[in-house]
């Protein structure tokens, strides 16, 4: 389980660029192969743009051809939330950030194995931490 982190639209916006303010906060999502890290291959880890919890290692990454960062799993379950969505006419698996609620993405089955998913995540939604670096603190 995850401590839980609240703050108000107008807090996070003091905090965020508005790029990562409309993906996080407003569930926004940028342009395919536009957005940074869907074709980095650097080794390191990914943690929410919003609170910075540690979501998905880089070893878990792929590229999944669709143009944004795509990994098979998270670094814990627990880190992300699965929501059901039905906006734009679809039903889908919306992920957000298990701690903060941020928009990440969206989860699909048709990932590599071992899990068979693909986790497809804005990458305005992300913060790259590259390997032997530590984690920033989280937000409070």
């Amino acid at each position: 389980m995850v401590d839980k982190l609240h703050k108000s639209d107008d807090e996070w916006r003091e905090l965020l660029a508005p790029d990562p303010f409309s993906v996080l906060r407003g569930a926004g999502t940028e342009r395919a192969f536009n957005g940074p890290f869907w074709d980095s291959k650097a080794s390191g880890t990914y943690v929410c743009g919003a609170c910075q919890l540690p979501l998905y290692a880089s070893d878990t990454k792929f590229d999944s051809g669709s143009g944004w960062p795509s990994y098979y799993a998270p670094i814990e379950d627990a880190h992300i939330t699965e929501v059901r969505d039905t906006s734009h006419g679809m039903i889908r698996v919306e992920a957000t950030c298990a701690r903060c609620d941020s928009h990440l993405g969206h989860i699909f089955p048709d990932g590599p194995p071992p899990t068979g998913n693909r986790h497809c995540i804005n990458g305005h939604a992300l913060i790259f931490v590259p390997e032997g670096e530590p984690n920033p603190p989280l937000v409070e």
